[in-house]
Formats: C-alpha cells, sequence, structure tokens
C-alpha cells in the first residue's frame, strides 16, 4: 500500500509471526507509562489479539501498526485508538523501541504516514495525542509535526506515586 509507505519506513499490518516482538514491548514495564498498562499481557491473549487484527477499525475503533524500516526490521509501533465514526476523530500513540532507533526520524515519518491515511482513507476530520508533560522527544515528534498544543490536563496522570501533567495536541484535517 502505498499510502504507508515513506522514504526510510513503511506501517504494515500485524501478521501471526509478531506475537514475540508485541509480547516483549507489551510486557516492558519502562513502556507501560505511555500506554497506561499496569498489568502484563499473557502470550495467549496476544495471540488472540493478532487473530482478531483483521477486523474493521469501525468495528473495533483500533489499528495497529508496525513501523519497519528498509530493511525489513520492526522499529516500532503506531496505534490508531478511540476512533469516533461520528465525530470523525482519533487517536494516536506511537513507539519507537530500542533508543538506537530514536532521533531517526522514523517517528516523525510514521506519523506523517498515518496522519495522512486517517485523513484520506478513514475520513477523520481530527487526530489527538496526548503526552506526559516530561516526554520531551513525543513533545517535539508531534510539534515538528505540526500538532498543536491544545490544552494541559493538570495532574492527570499518576507515575511512582507522582502526578504529572498530559499535554493534548491535536492535527485538523484542513487539507482533505
Amino acid at each position: 500500500m502505498l499510502s504507508l509507505k515513506g522514504d526510510n519506513i513503511y506501517l504494515r499490518a500485524l501478521e501471526p509471526d509478531d506475537l514475540d516482538f508485541i509480547y516483549e514491548v507489551e510486557n516492558t514495564e519502562d513502556f507501560w507509562e505511555i500506554s497506561a498498562t499496569r498489568v502484563p499481557y499473557s502470550r495467549f491473549l496476544i495471540k488472540k489479539y493478532l487473530q482478531n487484527s483483521h477486523r474493521d477499525i469501525f468495528d473495533v475503533k483500533q489499528l495497529r501498526l508496525i513501523i519497519c524500516n528498509k530493511e525489513n526490521e520492526r522499529v516500532g509501533i503506531i496505534d490508531v485508538f478511540d476512533l469516533e465514526p461520528k465525530d470523525r476523530r482519533a487517536a494516536l500513540g506511537i513507539l519507537i523501541i530500542d533508543k538506537e532507533n530514536r532521533g531517526k526520524g522514523y517517528g516523525a515519518e510514521a506519523l506523517g504516514l498515518i496522519s495522512s491515511y486517517c485523513f484520506t482513507h478513514l475520513g477523520l476530520h481530527q487526530l489527538y495525542a496526548n503526552v506526559n508533560s516530561e516526554n520531551e522527544s513525543s513533545i517535539k515528534l508531534f510539534e515538528k509535526s505540526n500538532y498543536k498544543k491544545v490544552g494541559i490536563k493538570k495532574d492527570w496522570i499518576l507515575v511512582n506515586g507522582q502526578f504529572k501533567d498530559e499535554i493534548l495536541y491535536q492535527l485538523i484535517n484542513d487539507v482533505y
């Protein structure tokens, strides 16, 4: 699919052989803060999730894609979730897994591809993301990608006994 292919990365649907990759990501406690996860996932549950990942986004309200580099290596995951078809909006989440792959432009390219896809193929009017106010790399990513900071949710998330603010970023589709 050309709309999900960029110069340095491409986004692809989940495959059965992504089981170990997703299991590792979902059970890495360092990522739990950004994904609002509090408990580990079993291989059984992830396998069931993969078996149902073919279902239509308008039915399940979520689309998860794998971010791959030119060498076909998995470098991250990007999610479209909380789809609201009536209001034509959805939330986005993105994670570049390994630190050595961060800062290479993979995130910005993936965000650009998924934003364009959501506007042109899903007919969405807006996308939004919630970013921890201390997550400087995600703040830079969304601002570089023309997402606008539209609000701050004070003391929104509790992390290790401390409340943190969350920034709401939004991109309005005024092109498509």
